[in-house]
């Protein structure tokens, strides 16, 4: 698995908390960093966007992090990737800049993913990616770190 995400997780808690999970999650993801893009918001957006598209492997699942479907529970994110991971293209997730992901980058998504109605800062999304992703792989195992019972 393949996460590409734009601009760069400095020392800090955030990256603390990404790194913990991330050591748990097997495969690790593998992490790809664009640079953030300049200019008006759109121009951001495009040149954030061709990076990402640029970055992104050929074959790879793309899963664009983004507002918009409705979110999956945790039990429905860890069927979605019991689903990803036993297809020949390696699931690859997106996650873009503060001013969201371009046009281009959505539609060559083979899912959209959204982590629910709220806006979050796009470094704290990584954190939450991994740790739902942790917790999906838990619950595909059987590991008792997910409790059903609690929401």
């Amino acid at each position: 698995m393949r996460l590409i995400a734009v601009g760069r997780l400095r020392p800090g808690p955030e990256a603390e908390l990404f790194n913990r999970y991330n050591a748990r999650l097997r495969p690790r993801l593998a992490v790809s960093e664009v640079a953030e893009g300049r200019g008006a918001p759109a121009e951001a957006r495009r040149r954030e966007g061709e990076a990402l598209l640029a970055a992104l492997p050929a074959p790879a699942l793309a899963v664009a992090l983004d507002l918009g479907p409705p979110a999956p529970g945790s039990d429905g994110l860890a069927r979605l990737l019991e689903r990803w991971l036993s297809q020949p293209r390696p699931p690859c997730f997106l996650i873009g800049g503060a001013e969201g992901l371009d046009a281009a980058v959505l539609a060559r998504a083979d899912h959209v993913l959204s982590l629910g109605p709220m806006t979050w800062p796009h470094l704290l999304v990584r954190v939450l990616l991994v740790e739902q992703l942790f917790r999906a792989q838990s619950i595909l195992s059987g590991h008792p770190y997910h409790r059903a019972s609690r929401p």
